[in-house]
C-alpha cells in the first residue's frame, strides 16, 4: 500500500511538471513570439509552432469560458488523493498564483485574463502570420532571386 501511495505521489508530481511546462510554453512562447517579431526573426513565423501555440491557449480559453477545470488539475488532485496527500481547490494557475502572492484569487477571476491572452496570441497570428508549409515538407519562403522565371512569350 505504501509503495502504491508513493507511486501515485510521483505521478502527481509528474503531472505538475507537465502542467508547468504547458503554462511555460504558452506564456514564454508568447514572449518569444513578441520579441521575435520585433527583432525580425524568421523562426517566429514557423507554421507548426504558431498553430500549436494558438491551439494551446485556445484550449485554456475554451475551458475557462465553459467553467471547466483543467484536466491536468483534476488528474493531479486525483493522484494526490490516491497518494494520501493534500489537494488544492480551484485551478493550477490560481493555486500557484496564490502561493506566489499570498492572495486568495477565485479561479473565475482568471477567465478574463485567459481571454485577453488568447486574443493577444490571435493578434500575433493576424499581424505576423506564420508561413504556410509547402507540399515538399519545408516552409514556403522564396526570395525573388529564387523564384522561377517565366520565359517571355515569343513575338507573334
Amino acid at each position: 500500500m505504501r509503495v502504491a501511495m508513493l507511486f501515485y505521489g510521483i505521478l502527481a508530481d509528474l503531472v505538475v511538471v507537465v502542467h508547468a511546462a504547458f503554462v511555460g510554453f504558452v506564456v514564454i512562447g508568447m514572449g518569444a513570439i513578441l520579441v521575435g517579431i520585433v527583432l525580425g526573426r524568421r523562426w517566429v513565423r514557423n507554421f507548426w509552432f504558431r498553430v500549436i501555440h494558438l491551439a494551446a491557449i485556445g484550449i485554456v480559453v475554451a475551458q475557462a469560458l465553459a467553467g471547466v477545470l483543467c484536466p491536468l488539475t483534476i488528474l493531479e488532485n486525483y493522484l494526490r488523493t490516491k497518494a494520501g496527500e493534500a489537494t488544492y481547490p480551484g485551478s493550477f494557475v490560481g493555486h500557484w498564483a496564490h502561493e506566489l502572492i499570498f492572495y486568495d484569487i477565485p479561479p473565475a477571476a482568471f477567465t478574463p485574463f485567459y481571454c485577453l491572452f488568447g486574443a493577444a496570441v490571435l493578434a500575433t497570428i493576424v499581424f505576423a502570420p506564420p508561413r504556410w508549409p509547402s507540399r515538399a515538407g519545408g516552409e514556403r519562403e522564396v526570395s525573388p532571386s529564387q523564384a522561377p522565371r517565366r520565359k517571355a512569350a515569343p513575338p507573334p
